[in-house]
């Protein structure tokens, strides 16, 4: 029997952040594994307030080079290209809101109602995210890093490497996906990118962490 404790110590071991892939496709099975681990994470209010678009055309990759230099050498050899959007304007009174309790089989308009009041002072009072768009849309943001970390222990499992990237131009990325219709602006924008593949050659520096002890405590 496989002591899964093991097996997630490991993992957890193997990952690192990899910039260069060698040239090896993720088998098709595996792939959709790693984006069913981001469709299936949990989200704030159960909002699933993101979307995941894996990026094959080189046209749109060659565009995104230019103004992403923490991206360049994973566009050129990554075996995927994971575009992370995060939804704008989720607001309480929004129909995305509102769609995403009915989903969750709450039909009722007095139930909607109140847990829609609920979600009202739970954004202006508790988060304080209605002051502007863009806090808005962090928050929203912030949910697709809950599926990006579980994508990326997915694919370790599986002994595929992965590199979380937030090392570009958020405007003019989200600029160019406006025009090639991979966005709609006015309605998602870009949060971050994830590359997927096989690593080339093993990181040159070791795979250290501060004492445990420093970031995990006990308060009796």
């Amino acid at each position: 029997m496989i002591d899964i404790r093991k097996k997630l110590r490991k993992t957890f071991y193997f990952r690192t952040a990899v910039r260069v892939y060698k040239d090896q496709k993720i088998p098709q099975e595996d792939l959709d594994l790693i984006l069913d681990a981001a469709w299936r994470s949990p989200s704030s209010v159960g909002l699933e307030g993101w979307r995941f678009v894996n990026l094959k055309n080189q046209a749109v990759k060659e565009e995104l080079k230019a103004i992403s230099w923490g991206a360049t050498s994973q566009l050129e050899t990554a075996s995927d290209f994971i575009l992370i959007l995060a939804e704008k304007n989720a607001r309480y009174d929004g129909q995305s809101m509102r769609q995403s309790l009915i989903r969750r089989g709450i039909t009722d308009p007095e139930a909607i109602d109140a847990r829609l009041k609920t979600y009202q002072s739970f954004q202006k009072v508790d988060m304080d995210m209605l002051t502007s768009p863009r806090v808005l849309f962090e928050w929203t943001a912030r949910q697709t890093y809950i599926a990006l970390g579980n994508m990326m222990t997915c694919a370790a499992l599986l002994g595929i490497d992965s590199c979380p990237i937030e090392g570009f131009d958020h405007a003019k990325v989200n600029d160019i996906l406006a025009k090639h219709g991979i966005i709609s602006a006015d309605k998602e924008g870009i949060s971050c990118m994830l590359s997927l593949g096989y690593r080339l050659k093993d990181p040159k520096h070791p795979h250290t962490r501060k004492d445990r002890d420093q970031v995990i405590t006990t308060f009796n």
